[in-house]
Parts: structure tokens; C-alpha cells; sequence
């Protein structure tokens, strides 16, 4: 969980008035590089959440893998009031042929994505196809970042999250109590 990524992202969450948490998948508590099947992410994921025990709103995300699984979650309906998603991995690496966007249009929560223009795992064109009609998803694209964030990146992520956030709140998305912060966005730690 001490992941040079992530313990930026999650405090400068925090300082935006978000409560975060953070876990790391099975697969990173055995100290495996082989990352879990989806389906033991999302378990994963819906077991934090529970665990939590959210009574305010709630937003799930992750970065990379773990925005993948969480995207998932709430394509399967997962009960949460919004998605935030850091460096979303729209296809492997020089593979922008093997897209993984089938799930997106199932997501019925408002979304907030954030995406470097360098990002070799989300190619822009691409990206901005896949979400073409989606009126639920706002995508911000990080001028010069890549797959990782950097300082710069990280303060912005955090202002336009809580600006989004208050923007969704007014707009009464799924939100239970429109003036308060979500209880949590649930990250996890990246390799």
C-alpha cells in the first residue's frame, strides 16, 4: 500500500475533503507480480467496500487495474454513487487493438476519468470513441502525463474531483446527501 503512486493520489484526495481508502489485491499481499483473475478483483473490491460499512455517498475507483475492476463492479450494478478512474488502461500496451471498453456503456453512475496524453496504456482517439455518447462520463485528459502522475497531476486530480463531485452532488446523481463528501474513494496499491 505504499505504493509511490498511490500515497500522493490518496492524499491529495483527502485534502479535497474525500475520505479514501486503500488495500491491495490478494495477489499483492501473497507478493506475487501475477496479477488476481477480474473476478477476484471485484470480490475484492465489494469486500472492502462491505467491510467499510459507507452510510454517505460512495465512490469506487482505482488506478490502472484496479479503476479497471472497479469500472466492472459498477457495470455489473454494484450499489455505489459514482466512479472515479486513474490512468483507466483502455488497452495493453502497443496492443490498441484489444480494447476494453465492452462494460463502459453498462455504467450507470456518473464518472470522472483522468488520463495522460502520454499514456501508452490509452490512447486518446481511441478513448474518446470508446465514451462517445456516454453522458454519465467526464474524461480530463492530463496534458504531458503518461500512465503515472506526476506532482503537478496529482493536485489537479484532486481539484477537479472535488469540483465534479460538488457539480454531481447539485445535479442530484444517485447522490444520497448531496452536500456532503462520499465516504470513500476506494483505491488499492499498483505494482
Amino acid at each position: 500500500m505504499d505504493d509511490r503512486g498511490m500515497v500522493p493520489l490518496a492524499a491529495a484526495l483527502r485534502g479535497a475533503g474525500f475520505d479514501v481508502v486503500r488495500f491491495n489485491f490478494p495477489y499483492r499481499e501473497r507478493g506475487a507480480k501475477l496479477p488476481d483473475p477480474m473476478p477476484v478483483l471485484k470480490e475484492r473490491i465489494a469486500a472492502v467496500v462491505k467491510e467499510l460499512g459507507a452510510t454517505r455517498p460512495l465512490i469506487i475507483g482505482g488506478r490502472s487495474m484496479g479503476g479497471r475492476a472497479a469500472s466492472m463492479l459498477a457495470a455489473d450494478g454494484f450499489a455505489c454513487d459514482a466512479l472515479l478512474l486513474l490512468a483507466y488502461p483502455l488497452h495493453p500496451a502497443r496492443q490498441p487493438d484489444k480494447l476494453r471498453d465492452a462494460h463502459l456503456s453498462a455504467i450507470k453512475v456518473p464518472v470522472l476519468c483522468f488520463n495522460g496524453t502520454r499514456d501508452e496504456l490509452c490512447r486518446r482517439d481511441l478513448m474518446e470513441k470508446a465514451i462517445a455518447g456516454l453522458a454519465n462520463w467526464r474524461m480530463h485528459w492530463l496534458e504531458g502525463a503518461g500512465h503515472s502522475f506526476r506532482a503537478k497531476d496529482v493536485r489537479d486530480v484532486a481539484a477537479i474531483s472535488r469540483e465534479w463531485w460538488d457539480e454531481s452532488a447539485r445535479r442530484g446523481a444517485r447522490v444520497a446527501r448531496p452536500a456532503e463528501p462520499p465516504s470513500a474513494a476506494t483505491l488499492q496499491s499498483e505494482p
